[in-house]
């Protein structure tokens, strides 16, 4: 483990120690690649490797890959609904569920990509998964499923499905969903990677690519969202299949093809223990008091003791916390070890995930307002009137009114928003990532408030005995606009904010906050539709969303989310102030310190 020595002033200097994860190494391969730290100013990145160049590669790999993805997922609730013979409640839930689980393994495909396998292989693992699941899904819906051909278009109804066939079915989408979830936020981790913080130019870019990340998305869900979606719901289930399986296999090879260029990361080691460390030395030295800042353990040099990982500043939150770092008399005298000494960067990583937390908690109800899209907006839609013309519009195509609002007003925010608000507010970013996100939250909730408004008109258009509404299509548009616009300020800001304060050892699990949100609020979303069925549903009563939507009330569930978002605000506006930022003992100090003055002063410019 090595040995201890003390200076005079009560400060501990290092002698080949290892705490928690090994000594620290910088290592670069033969082309001069980064394999530890991004930030490291003693390894040299080859010119060309990484850059814009190899992540256009990246940006075109998530764009074939969510083509696939949402051509599964978007039109999943009238699958279920017209092929499977499941009820409206059952499957709006049984989709926010699956949603749910997507990004669950999110966290997942993030623990295996800083810890064990490193950003890279963790990409290409779970992608062969995703095609490995895509394959199934279209064998299975043509073997068993789609029977009659053609059936599940919503007028021919589908012959009674296997026992085999549906669970089959069910693993196929559930393998999607682990593929997809466990490759996204490590993607987005991979991409980052790719642009050296150490260098402004650089610094900027990578700033930026979170923006095109997510632009790049939107751009691979706009093909599925109008295209995939018509041929899906004329029945040609299958057919929509194989085009997202042919989209994950050529978004897989178009990733290897860049391997020679990237910039690779060395994973972290498993942050687990070293999280644990912290809290089990704070508890064995419950009693003693936290040292001053400057006596706290720490080692010498530019690296911390967790390999590939920067050191971090002390910071004042939580101080009950720096006793695990505190040395005691055991400590100088006795045997060492991580469990009863941490240094100050593993305490502050710690700290780092507690102060993240507060903020995280926070956009889980705006991911219930997200998940509304592909569940109840499309069996809203589904009973109004979808003519325009002679033309047949698929209730899940008016997802693409959302895309093209997250593509024009990710162009407004990043040409117009940002150099006027840079202006105004002397911060370059314009807009501080806490402060989109509240933004994000308002607009969502304006989203749900229209979505209400929409529902009460269709109800006073239903005819007696009809099924459909006589309300056009069309009035849904500004639930999905806003909804839209409210995704360029909430899930751009998230990713940005998640991946810039995680700690170099956790950069993937920041990445993957931002899904785990999703995931949840779709499972809080499956969890408000059940109690509002089992208050409303009660004798005779068919409930807020029966499956004849003609005898519910499905606005009084999109106001009551409105309601719900509103106090969410509140509580968002107090910890987005008490919110402050990770302070590396680096080059990007200022960049650190930047931030948390942006973010001082939220309420009273938002």
């Amino acid at each position: 483990m090595g040995s201890l020595s003390f200076t005079n002033e009560g400060k501990v200097r290092e002698e080949n120690i290892s705490f928690g994860d090994g000594p620290v190494t910088k290592t670069c391969n033969k082309n001069g690649q980064l394999l530890t730290s991004p930030n490291s100013k003693d390894c040299l990145i080859k010119k060309g490797t990484g850059g814009w160049k190899y992540t256009s590669i990246l940006l075109a790999n998530q764009g074939l890959a969510t083509l696939a993805f949402f051509g599964v997922g978007v039109n999943l609730v009238l699958f279920l609904t017209r092929v499977l013979d499941q009820e409206n409640a059952i499957a709006a839930n049984n989709v926010s569920k699956w949603t749910g689980t997507v990004y669950l393994f999110s966290l997942v495909g993030a623990f295996l990509s800083d810890s064990y396998w490193g950003r890279f292989l963790t990409c290409a693992v779970f992608q062969i998964i995703f095609v490995v699941g895509l394959g199934l899904l279209s064998l299975t819906s043509w073997l068993f499923l789609i029977k009659p051909t053609g059936c599940g278009d919503g007028e021919m109804a589908c012959m009674p499905t296997s026992s085999v066939g549906v669970a089959i079915f069910y693993l196929s989408i559930y393998l999607v969903a682990f593929g997809y979830g466990g490759h996204q936020p490590t993607l987005a981790t991979f991409g980052a990677d790719q642009f050296d913080a150490a260098n402004p130019k650089e610094k900027e870019s990578k700033v930026a690519f979170f923006a095109y990340f997510y632009f790049a998305l939107n751009v691979g869900s706009l093909f599925s969202n109008t295209v995939l979606v018509y041929y899906e719901d004329t029945g040609r289930w299958t057919l929509g299949f194989l085009a997202s399986f042919g989209s994950a296999i050529i978004a897989l090879l178009s990733f290897l093809i860049g391997t020679p260029g990237y910039r690779y990361v060395k994973p972290c080691g498993n942050p687990l223990p070293r999280v644990a460390q912290v809290f089990v030395a704070t508890a064995k030295k419950w009693h003693v008091a936290p040292a001053h800042p400057e006596d706290l353990y720490e080692v010498e040099g530019l690296e911390s003791a967790i390999k590939g990982s920067r050191k971090i500043l002390h910071s004042s939150e939580f101080e009950f916390l720096d006793k695990a770092a505190t040395i005691t008399s055991s400590d100088l005298y006795g045997p060492k070890h991580p469990w009863k000494l941490c240094t100050v960067t593993q305490v502050e990583e710690a700290k780092c995930v507690l102060k993240m937390l507060p903020i995280w908690v926070c956009t889980i109800i705006y991911s219930v307002i997200f998940t509304q899209m592909a569940s109840l907006f499309v069996e809203q839609g589904d009973v109004m009137n979808t003519k325009i013309g002679n033309f047949h519009l698929p209730a899940a195509s008016m997802s693409a009114f959302d895309i093209c609002s997250v593509l024009i007003c990710t162009g407004i925010y990043r040409q117009i928003l940002v150099p006027l608000a840079g202006k105004l507010s002397g911060n370059p970013k314009g807009l501080t990532e806490l402060q989109r996100m509240g933004i994000g939250l308002i607009i969502g909730m304006l989203a749900m408030l229209a979505a209400g408004a929409t529902e009460i008109a269709r109800l006073k258009h239903v005819m007696p005995g009809q099924k459909s509404s006589s309300l056009s299509i069309s009035w849904q548009i500004p639930q999905y606009v806003l909804v839209g616009a409210s995704e360029v300020f909430m899930y751009i800001g998230q990713l940005e904010f998640f991946n810039g304060q995680a700690p170099d050892g956790i950069k993937s699990f920041g990445s993957s906050l931002c899904m785990a949100s999703i995931s949840l609020g779709n499972y809080v979303s499956s969890l408000l539709v059940n109690m509002i069925m089992g208050i409303t549903a009660r004798g005779n009563n068919p409930g807020w969303i029966p499956d004849n939507l003609n005898a519910g009330h499905i606005d009084r569930f999109f106001f009551l989310i409105a309601v719900l978002t509103a106090f969410d605000f509140v509580i968002y506006l107090f910890c987005a102030n008490w919110y402050k930022g990770i302070n590396h003992d680096d080059s990007e100090k200022e960049s650190s310190t930047d931030q948390k003055q942006g973010q001082e002063g939220f309420v009273s410019r938002v």
